[in-house]
């Protein structure tokens, strides 16, 4: 903060960006989703439109969500086991090795990947999409996960197998 001085009055002027407001946390949410950094800029530009406020919100959340994360990959203690950030081709999650990405929604990728015990064989595996595991999105998919494993049709996959990976984000194996 600074104070500048006017014709015949001092104001003062503040650096820090106000609270974020629902509109930045929207933003922010949408951000996230775009994880190469001329996409991620390029997207907020448009959003928040020349809004120097509604930008500087959305970069403090942004800043906070990148520290967490920071934050969390440098614990004090014994180093975990391998974590990926990222699963992909080659990965193996529990029992399962990452063949190939096969498809993508709004939360989740799908992989073709291979069963390696107790028997062998191909499946898809659902991942809830990094930086997407919310508690809200979270859910959804544990509910989703839920209902598709009580369901039986000819055309509705069925769910073999479900778990966390080493990062924590929820799967389901179909």
């Amino acid at each position: 903060m600074d104070f500048r001085q006017g014709t015949n009055k001092l104001s003062l002027v503040s650096d820090e960006p106000t609270m974020p407001g629902p509109a930045a946390e929207a933003i922010f949410r949408q951000a996230l989703e775009r994880l190469v950094p001329e996409e991620r800029a390029a997207y907020l530009a448009e959003a928040c439109a020349g809004d120097a406020p509604l930008r500087a919100a959305v970069g403090v959340l942004l800043r906070a969500y990148d520290e967490r994360v920071l934050r969390e990959l440098t614990l004090p203690g014994p180093a975990p086991a391998k974590v990926t950030l990222s699963e992909g081709p080659g990965s193996i999650i529990g029992r399962y090795r990452l063949m190939e990405k096969i498809g993508e929604g709004g939360c989740g990728v799908v992989f073709l990947a291979e069963q390696t015990e107790p028997v062998r064989r191909s499946v898809a595996l659902k991942i809830v999409r990094l930086g997407m595991d919310t508690e809200e999105v979270v859910a959804r998919f544990e509910a989703e996960r839920q209902t598709l494993a009580i369901m039986e049709h000819p055309h509705i996959a069925q769910v073999l197998d479900a778990g966390a990976t080493p990062a924590g984000r929820p799967y389901c194996v179909m």
